[in-house]
């Protein structure tokens, strides 16, 4: 009779054979080409499930077949162990964080050995580990001394129920991406992380991006969303403040009657103030807290809007127009402030048509006249320019740079580019995450910890407040400190932690040479392993960890110029970065 597989007898005995002769232990070797497979590390948030072993068989017979070719493959494992899903599990499950967290990466460890997976477990990381987030506080440090980091404060994503902010990325259709429930705006101090600066260095190489699949190119793409236009300014009448608004119809200035601001604007507050309008516009800003404050939401509700009790001179006809607040326009897009033509756009036609104000058309159609009291919806099509002083008759393509030629040589305009990218807001009020290595002190301000101070070590043996929130605010042994400026005793460390797509953005690094103690990777091993030949993990990656991963990469690579720029005295951070798509 033919034997049999049993996996009980057959998989123990191999298994132990591998290890015994350490098959899956890499270095580097120079003599053999590399072959690096990464698999998202998953969040040691329960057990492993089949999502889990559908991408891990995939990534291992990949590996196993690279191997056989003669490739020198890399293929870690490790744990994503910061941060909500995993502090929300154990909430949920009454148990401390950090023992939920510890005893499911020993659970998860087992299975994935039981399983057979090829790793090579010598170089397993677990991102709550001091040794592991000791290197990005120490990134942080070097991202706020070059101005890459910055604290600000802004209205921000906040959910309810998770207590914390959110960066847009992680707000998926106007919802929180871990717990599905509504996301409003709040006004907090927050840490944000420049990624705009690197807004065009990330478009470019989108399409630099060997064997990446178009479809997560072109959500890439989209997110960072190129737009070329002109940046206009509006004085404020009676006041020595300006509006600035970025459009890509600049020949439609003409037709601008009314300007709108979006309600977290910081001039509201500063316009409103000594109005008759003060109390109205308040309770229509906190109104709109509540709403969902995203493209997508505003289809949910009906246009609307407040008068703030100031007027603003549009730079083209010289008129006053009226400014409003109102719920169609977005802080997170362009400068939070648009010209409004409702004869060209119809969110503005709609607007003016609700509050009675005036609709001027200035683009129509060739051979065709456009009555602004019969038109029943904005055209937003090309045409001739009329009731637009010197440039009547011209056609609207050509009247867009001719227009910003005007306005520029009075100062009042320029040619412009903008990007739906914003910052990367990184501060979380959470508890189970990597502190922000500043310390705040009445006389110095915010104080950059010493390098010689890191790691700035989570305190694992604090309980959790009993709706969630974060510890670190009420325990006196974290909290206070000492400034290392000027030595004042009443200085207190940052509360906040660091949000977990931070640690997720650099561990293919760190995989490289995860013991590694002189630096967030060994510059050696990386010049070897890297880049990833094989990345498996979700579409919903696409702007999270791949967007976020080159961004670092970025950034990691400018820090280890930091590190080596007495090596390379002739070298840039920004030419290390141009050779790195």
């Amino acid at each position: 009779m033919e034997e049999r597989y049993n996996p009980a007898d057959v998989e123990p005995k191999w298994q132990a054979f591998w290890k015994d002769r350490g098959l899956f232990k890499v270095t580097e070797d120079p003599s053999k080409e590399k072959y690096y497979l990464l698999e998202m590390f998953p969040y040691p948030s329960g057990k492993i499930h089949i999502g889990h072993v559908r991408n891990y068989t995939i990534g291992d017979v990949v590996v196993r077949y690279k191997r056989m070719q003669g490739y020198n493959v890399l293929h870690p494992m490790g744990w994503d162990a910061f941060g909500m899903p995993a502090e929300n599990a154990a909430i949920d499950n009454n148990t401390h964080p950090a023992a939920w967290t510890y005893d499911n990466i020993r659970a998860m460890r087992a299975q994935l050995k039981k399983m057979g997976f090829s790793y090579d477990w010598d170089r397993e990381i677990a991102t709550c580990r001091p040794e592991y987030y000791k290197w990005e506080q120490w990134l942080f440090l070097k991202m706020l001394e070059n101005g890459m980091a910055y604290r600000k404060e802004s209205f921000v994503n906040w959910c309810e129920k998770c207590q914390t902010v959110l960066a847009n990325e992680q707000v998926e259709q106007d919802k929180c991406w871990r717990c599905s429930q509504p996301v409003h705006q709040k006004k907090l101090w927050q840490w944000f992380f420049k990624i705009t600066d690197f807004a065009e260095d990330l478009l470019v190489h989108c399409d630099l991006l060997p064997g990446w699949p178009d479809k997560v190119t072109v959500m890439q793409k989209n997110w960072i969303g190129k737009s070329v236009g002109s940046e206009l300014k509006f004085q404020v009448a009676d006041m020595d403040e300006e509006i600035e608004v970025f459009t890509t119809r600049p020949d439609t200035i003409f037709g601008a009657t009314f300007m709108c601001l979006a309600p977290e604007h910081p001039l509201v507050e500063t316009l409103c103030q000594g109005t008759d309008q003060a109390a109205a516009v308040a309770d229509f800003v906190e109104k709109v807290a509540t709403q969902e404050r995203s493209l997508e939401g505003l289809e949910k509700y009906e246009k609307e809007g407040v008068f703030i009790g100031r007027f603003c001179i549009n730079p083209a006809t010289g008129e006053k127009i009226p400014i409003y607040t109102a719920n169609f326009v977005l802080m997170g897009y362009g400068t939070g402030a648009i010209m409004s033509v409702p004869c060209g756009d119809q969110r503005d036609f709609d607007f003016a048509r609700k509050y009675n104000l005036e609709i001027r058309v200035v683009v129509q159609p060739q051979g065709e006249t456009l009555d602004p009291d019969t038109m029943e919806a904005a055209y937003a099509g090309p045409g001739v320019m009329v009731n637009s002083g010197r440039f009547n008759g011209m056609d609207n393509d050509t009247a867009m740079e001719a227009i910003t030629d005007w306005l520029a040589e009075q100062g009042r305009g320029k040619k412009a580019i903008s990007y739906r990218l914003r910052d990367w807001g990184i501060s979380r009020q959470r508890y189970w995450g990597a502190p922000i290595p500043v310390i705040h002190c009445p006389d110095c301000g915010v104080v950059p910890v010493p390098e010689t101070d890191l790691p700035i070590t989570l305190p694992e043996d604090a309980n959790l407040l009993a709706k969630g929130g974060s510890p670190l605010p009420t325990l006196d042994y974290f909290k206070q400190t000492i400034c290392p400026a000027c030595g004042r005793e009443d200085a207190r460390r940052d509360t906040d932690t660091m949000d977990t797509f931070v640690e997720s953005s650099w561990y293919y690094l760190r995989y490289c040479s995860p013991r590694y103690e002189s630096g967030m990777f060994d510059p050696d091993a990386v010049k070897y392993w890297a880049p990833v030949d094989q990345y498996i993990g979700g579409v919903e990656h696409a702007v999270l960890h791949l967007l976020y991963s080159r961004y670092f990469m970025r950034c990691c690579i400018t820090s280890a110029w930091w590190t080596l720029r007495n090596r390379s005295p002739g070298c840039s951070p920004r030419a290390w970065c141009a050779k790195r798509p």
